[in-house]
């Protein structure tokens, strides 16, 4: 018999899929060249294809909404794991500066590739993800090293060593974007700003394949990621093995996010909110939860980029701005109330 419970988390999961493809939807057919349902279909099953929707929905629209999907389940799943790791509700990728870290490794790459980025070849684009993987590592190697305290690692301070490396890394970045040329300039600080405008397919194939291996693996480990809610001293008396499952768990998450990065720019926040809601919808059981971070931040980031695209018609914001403006407060609220609940 189908417990009540799962019945919900199936009813929870559905209804996040509909919602997914809804705003996928509306962001087909609405923008400055509006299309129908059945312009849209015909165009998909290729049947009668003309080339001005073939231009709007394969090489503009499209594209961009499923970097925003992929880019959102990706920093969902992320924020969840570096928050059931550190045992501290207010962590996320980009408050803990991983995120800078991979941005700041971007930044350089670019440099490097000036006036080359959008004609770049296959081998450039699929060494983005690597380079902010490098980049994002390194960001957490320094946070790991200041955030220790009697040989172990201190929440707190890993939040605050977190915040003042990401500082520090946005510096360096805005040094590094001011020595480009005036052009380079304009699209690496709208980049780092967090933008998906440029999608395009090979950004997707790019980044896919980091998705597809390192996913598995957090779900795979969804039940350790249960045990690490415990003491560090109940986890190790129940035989785990912390150190390897840390490493396993954050290097997974770090890869995540490094290709997530390098296609989108400095998304914040999607990694403190989605899990956030999650919970509130599901629970705190990893097998549940990390599907359900994934899908509310796929929906964060799809509906965050769309109102990015349509508000300020015909110019357009970065969506890491929209999501900043919904993320900011949203961050003072939960300090507000883990303050009064301490």
């Amino acid at each position: 018999m189908v417990k009540r419970s799962d019945r919900y988390y199936v009813f929870q999961v559905l209804l996040g899929i509909g919602l997914l493809l809804l705003t996928a939807y509306i962001s087909l057919t609405n923008g400055a060249f509006d299309i129908t349902l059945k312009d849209v279909f015909k165009t998909l099953l290729r049947i009668d294809p003309q080339h001005d929707y073939d231009l709007v929905i394969l090489e503009f629209r499209l594209p961009r909404i499923v970097i925003a999907l992929l880019v959102g389940m990706g920093l969902g799943m992320a924020g969840t794991v570096v928050q059931s790791l550190t045992r501290n509700n207010l962590a996320d990728p980009g408050i803990l500066g991983i995120n800078a870290g991979a941005g700041m490794a971007m930044v350089i790459f670019l440099f490097f590739f000036q006036g080359k980025v959008k004609g770049t070849s296959w081998g450039a684009i699929l060494a983005m993800p690597v380079v902010g993987l490098v980049g994002g590592l390194g960001a957490a190697l320094l946070i790991y090293v200041f955030s220790q305290k009697n040989g172990r690692l201190d929440s707190q301070r890993l939040l605050l060593t977190g915040i003042a490396i990401a500082s520090g890394l946005s510096a360096v970045t805005v040094f590094i974007t001011l020595k480009m040329n005036a052009k380079d300039f304009e699209m690496a600080a709208v980049w780092v700003s967090g933008s998906i405008y440029s999608a395009n397919w090979k950004y997707i194939l790019s980044m896919l394949p980091w998705l597809i291996v390192l996913t598995p693996v957090l779900i795979w480990r969804s039940l350790v990621l249960d045990v690490f809610q415990l003491t560090e001293e109940s986890v190790r008396g129940l035989g785990a093995a912390v150190d390897k499952e840390k490493a396993i768990l954050l290097l997974s998450s770090i890869g995540i996010v490094s290709a997530c990065v390098s296609v989108s720019g400095g998304i914040g926040f999607i990694g403190l909110m989605a899990p956030h809601i999650a919970r509130r919808l599901v629970g705190i059981t990893h097998r549940r939860l990390l599907p359900v971070s994934a899908i509310v931040g796929a929906l964060l980031v799809m509906i965050s980029d769309f109102i990015a695209k349509m508000a300020f018609a015909p110019v357009e914001m970065p969506v890491g701005v929209v999501i900043a403006i919904i993320g900011v407060p949203y961050f003072v609220w939960l300090l507000y109330r883990n303050k009064h609940r301490r």
